[in-house]
């Protein structure tokens, strides 16, 4: 499984998934907000409206921290 996470400064939401994946032992990839990708760009991938972070397993889209948490369970990695 291949995480992507796409972040932004000072999230504590985008921190918490982050530890999450490092103490599932799944690796993953960062992309930050004015680093990676600009705003608009975050919008036309996921859409008006969409908060931070946005995770990607391998390519699928799982949403935000809760989500992408749940998906976690649901694998019975956590």
């Amino acid at each position: 499984m291949k995480f992507l996470v796409y972040s932004k400064n000072e999230c504590p939401y985008c921190y918490k998934i982050m530890r999450v994946l490092e103490m599932t032992g799944k690796q993953f990839v960062e992309y930050k907000l004015g680093r990676e990708f600009t705003g608009e760009e975050f919008y036309d991938k996921f859409g008006k409206g969409s908060t931070f972070p946005q995770v990607l397993c391998d390519d699928r889209k799982l949403g935000g921290c809760v989500d992408t948490i749940r998906f976690l369970k649901e694998q019975q990695i956590v």
